[in-house]
C-alpha cells in the first residue's frame, strides 16, 4: 500500500478546505471499503480524511415533521440500536444490520456504503424507496440530491471536487406507509446480493396511494424504477397488482452474468424479490400505526 498522509479535521469547513487544497485526498468514515481498496491498489491517495471527528456527521436526529437525519460517519451499529429508527424506520435497521459482520458494522456507516456507490449496496436502494436525499457541502456551498440520483457509474457519484456528504435525510413515515428491503444471496450472510430489491408503500383507505420500488445488483447503479410504483397508484394491493409491478421492474434492469448468477437467474429474480419486498412493505403499512 502507497505511504499517505493523515488529517482529522475536526469541522465541515476544516475538512471541505482539506479536500479542496488535496485533490488526491480520500474520506474515511468507517474505512471498510477503502482500506480494503488502497490496500489492493484499486485507489490511492496522499492524504486520507478522516471525518469521525465532524460532529455534524456523527448526527443522529428524529422528528415527526422532518423525518430522520443519519450524518454521514455514523456507524451501523448506532442505527440498530436506536429507539426512534426501530419504531418509525424498521426496514433501516434490517438493512443496517446486514452490512457485514458485527465488528463491520462497528465500523461501516450507510453514509460511506452509499459514497461508494456500488450497484449491489444493500442500503442504496431502501434510501431509495423511502425517498431519501443527499446533503452535500462543498467549496460552493451546499446541496442536495436525490438518492435515487446519487449514483451515476459503478464506483461513481455526484460528489464533486472538493465536496463530501454530510448526511442523508429521510422524510417521515406517513400514516399507513410500511417499507422493505430483500435480498437473494448464495449463503445465509455477509455476502454480495445477486439480487436486492427495496420498496415502499402509502395506503389511504386500503387503496395504495404512494410506492417506490428500486433495484440493486441488476445495472450498472442503484436502479430507481418509477413506472413500477406508478403501477400501483390507486390499486388494492392485490397479488395480481403487486405481479404486475414486479414485472415492470424486472423489465427495467439490465443484468450482466458474473460469478454469482447469470443475466437470466438474475433478470428472474427481480420479478419474485420485487413481489416479495411489496407484499413485506403493504403488510407493514396495513399494522396500525
Amino acid at each position: 500500500m502507497k505511504a499517505f498522509d493523515y488529517a482529522a479535521p475536526a469541522s465541515l469547513p476544516e475538512a471541505v478546505g482539506l479536500l479542496a487544497s488535496q485533490p488526491s485526498a480520500r474520506l474515511l468514515a468507517g474505512g471498510t471499503d477503502l482500506l480494503v481498496q488502497l490496500r489492493s491498489g484499486r485507489k490511492d491517495a496522499d492524504v486520507v480524511i478522516d471525518v469521525k471527528k465532524i460532529p455534524e456527521l456523527n448526527e443522529i436526529s428524529f422528528n415527526p415533521a422532518d423525518g430522520l437525519t443519519i450524518g454521514a460517519a455514523v456507524p451501523c451499529y448506532r442505527l440498530t440500536a436506536d429507539a426512534a429508527i426501530q419504531s418509525h424506520y424498521p426496514a433501516l435497521v434490517e438493512v443496517a444490520s446486514w452490512i457485514g459482520g458485527t465488528q463491520i458494522q462497528g465500523r461501516a456507516s450507510l453514509g460511506g456504503n452509499l459514497c461508494n456507490s456500488a450497484p449491489s449496496a444493500d442500503s442504496i436502494p431502501l434510501l431509495i424507496a423511502l425517498g431519501a436525499t443527499a446533503l452535500i457541502a462543498g467549496p460552493a456551498g451546499r446541496r442536495s440530491v436525490p438518492v435515487d440520483e446519487f449514483c451515476t457509474a459503478p464506483g461513481r457519484n455526484q460528489l464533486a471536487p472538493g465536496e463530501l456528504l454530510v448526511s442523508i435525510q429521510i422524510p417521515a413515515p406517513a400514516p399507513f406507509s410500511g417499507a422493505a428491503y430483500l435480498r437473494f444471496i448464495p449463503r445465509n450472510e455477509m455476502d454480495i446480493a445477486v439480487v436486492g430489491a427495496g420498496a415502499s408503500v402509502t395506503l389511504s383507505n386500503g387503496v395504495i396511494s404512494a410506492a417506490r420500488v428500486a433495484l440493486s445488483s441488476v445495472a450498472p447503479t442503484p436502479l430507481f424504477v418509477p413506472a413500477a410504483g406508478e403501477s400501483l397508484l390507486n390499486q388494492m394491493p392485490t397479488a395480481e397488482a403487486l405481479e404486475a409491478a414486479a414485472k415492470i421492474a424486472q423489465e427495467a434492469a439490465s443484468p450482466i452474468s458474473d460469478m454469482r448468477g447469470t443475466a437470466a437467474y438474475r433478470r428472474h429474480l427481480c420479478a419474485v424479490m420485487v413481489r416479495r419486498a411489496l407484499e413485506l412493505a403493504v403488510a407493514r403499512a396495513q399494522e396500525i400505526n
